[in-house]
């Protein structure tokens, strides 16, 4: 049976390469019968996380702030696996993304103790260079942290401009971790 994947795109760009990784990894995904829900962060509106700790009041819109987060969140909770799609900039990912992510706390202030839900997760990130041991240990902290499990990663090297994912060889390898889950 297919899960229900929710894929937080982060890139700025519609087409650019974390947007190949991410079509080949749902490709993978959907031929197995998983249902997959993409959010292309960059043209949502998604204000930053005020740190206010008062949401977790209402289910269906669990935080203070009404923006475009209200999409996301029945996808999330419905959820099994998450994947965080990013270029990477400064050796993590890109602001779009740790904005939404952070923006998740408010499902979490709906249960005691601020427990939150369990997820599988994957990571796809596209960068300029090959050096991803800082993005890397930030996304194992915090799946740690979550309690988390990773059911993959793709690191794409040597993707600095649009179009240079086109025939990489990561595609391949994103493919074939969405049909493997």
């Amino acid at each position: 049976m297919g899960k229900k994947i929710m894929v937080l795109n982060g890139s700025p760009r519609k087409n650019g390469n974390t947007s190949g990784l991410v079509q080949a990894f749902t490709k993978g995904a959907e031929e197995i019968g998983s249902t997959v829900t993409t959010f292309f962060l960059e043209e949502m509106n998604i204000n930053g996380c005020k740190g206010c700790l008062k949401g977790g009041k209402n289910h269906e819109s669990p935080c203070v702030l009404k923006d475009d987060m209200e999409q996301i969140y029945s996808v999330y909770r419905e959820a099994d696996i998450v994947v965080l799609a990013s270029p990477m900039y400064y050796w993590n990912w890109s602001g779009q993304l740790k904005i939404a992510f952070d923006r998740l706390c408010a499902i979490e202030e709906c249960n005691p103790n601020f427990n939150n839900l369990r997820k599988d997760s994957v990571l796809l990130i596209a960068a300029a260079e090959h050096d991803f041991d800082e993005v890397t240990y930030y996304y194992h902290k915090l799946i740690n942290h979550l309690q988390w499990s990773s059911l993959g990663q793709v690191f794409a090297g040597d993707v600095m401009h649009i179009g240079d994912i086109n025939g990489h060889e990561k595609l391949v390898e994103a493919y074939e971790l969405g049909k493997a889950i």
